[in-house]
């Protein structure tokens, strides 16, 4: 017997910053060691349709499934049967259930070995049901499957699922809801321990669910000696012992939502952990620990303005982030923002994710501080104005964080290289 993992890019084309999807490294360990196992990561290599195999398992995002879709298509076509999981299947089942034999809800490692059995057996079922209550006890990893890919040098690492927050706009709350969950501290030091590479991704949502819980994994990561990038909340930035530990413990790169420097928006979006602070302050102490930063910012909210926007671009280059991604508002299916829009009628397309006429950088409602157009003009300029090669070297002269010596300086480098080609291919790709 043979499983086929696939994970489809939002098109055909190709990543150049792909990191290993660990989600298929807990699959591939929870398979018995008789059936033959392979991964196809889209990202990084072409998915060989005609392969012979008795089973495929794609993982969905709403951003990828008119591609997954189409895959599916091709092996059921085949006779082959599809199981499909993910966030974007367990939000839209029975859009899911269309292109599948099968659909996952929820985390996919507690039923994935029943799935196994009943495939075996012949009575396959529609809906199987994943605990994301289940504690993340005894997780095992099989990276075997990622030997040969073109990912990037740096190994992931999972500490919890969930998130403190419940931003409207975002899926992952929706997938978890309010259950936030933690691997064992002594767990995830070992697994660091033994995995042979000493740069490390935390592929957590949101790294803090638990401060004192993390400052003990850190503590604990110190004498590892590893270098290592995150997620995380600005309102770290107010615990001062947490980025002194994050900076003994190797942490040289954080991911931060910054998404608005308009109140009003925060308020709307709710992210009130956001409202009233000071990003300058909070942005300089991550740079004064060494820490280099990415800021992600999203447009579209009732009190966004093309002004919005440029100001937005002037803060990240004033306050020398490494990167800074400047995003069109996508309501995602199944969150309380695409809720509310669909309510109001502001949706253009319903299915935004599968429409023909969709392409990548598109609004797909309708604004209110601004016209659709104005607004795809304005997150367009702003990507190009970041990523300008002048705009790299006034940023590069950051001695703090961005060129804090010769390794942090490559880093930033080669991140703001591999970002601008990424967003110029991009750029009014159509999906699937």
């Amino acid at each position: 017997m043979k499983v086929t993992f696939i994970n489809p890019n939002f098109s055909s084309s190709r990543s150049g910053d792909a990191m290993e999807p660990l989600a298929f490294a807990i699959l591939s360990a929870l398979t018995p060691r008789n059936v033959t196992r392979e991964l196809y990561d889209e990202r990084v290599e072409a998915v060989p349709l005609e392969e012979p195999t008795d089973l495929v398992a794609l993982s969905v995002k709403t951003f990828t499934a008119k591609r997954a879709y189409a895959i599916a298509a091709r092996y059921r076509a085949r006779g082959v049967p599809v199981v499909l999981g993910g966030i974007h299947p367990s939000l839209v089942p029975e859009e899911a259930a269309h292109h599948a034999d099968a659909v996952v809800i929820g985390d996919a490692e507690t039923v994935w070995p029943q799935v196994l059995e009943d495939f075996r057996k012949g009575r396959l079922a529609k809906t199987y049901v994943g605990g994301n209550h289940m504690p993340l006890t005894g997780l095992v990893f099989d990276r075997s499957i990622f030997h040969g890919k073109k990912y990037l040098p740096i190994a992931c690492v999972q500490f919890g699922r969930g998130c403190r927050y419940a931003c409207e706009f975002c899926s992952v709350h929706s997938f978890y809801g309010n259950t936030r969950r933690l691997r064992p501290v002594e767990e995830v030091v070992s697994e660091i321990a033994h995995l042979g590479s000493r740069r490390l991704m935390f592929v957590d949502d949101s790294l803090f669910l638990d401060f004192d819980a993390a400052k003990q994994l850190l503590e604990r990561m110190i004498p590892l000696r590893v270098r290592w990038m995150c997620q995380v909340s600005i309102e770290c930035a107010h615990d001062l012992g947490l980025l002194a530990l994050m900076r003994k413990s190797g942490c040289f790169g954080a991911f931060i939502g910054l998404e608005s420097l308009e109140p009003a928006s925060l308020g709307q979006m709710k992210k009130s952990q956001n409202l009233h602070l000071d990003y300058t302050r909070a942005l300089a102490r991550f740079r004064e620990n060494g820490i280099l930063v990415c800021g992600s910012f999203v447009f579209g909210y009732d009190a966004d303005t093309p002004a919005s926007v440029r100001a937005a671009v002037d803060f990240a280059l004033s306050n020398k982030l490494c990167l800074a991604h400047f995003n069109v508002l996508f309501p995602a299916p199944g969150t309380r923002l695409y809720d509310r829009l669909h309510g109001e009628r502001r949706i253009r397309f319903d299915a935004w994710w599968l429409d023909e006429d969709f392409h990548f950088g598109d609004c797909c409602f309708v604004p209110r501080g601004m016209s659709t157009g104005d607004l795809e003009r304005a997150v367009l300029e702003a990507r190009r104005r970041f990523n300008t090669l002048g705009s790299l070297l006034r940023r590069a002269l950051d001695l703090k964080a961005n060129a804090r010596g010769l390794v942090r300086f490559i880093l930033f480098l080669a991140a703001n290289l591999v970002n601008r080609s990424e967003v110029r291919k991009k750029q009014g790709m159509r999906f699937g």
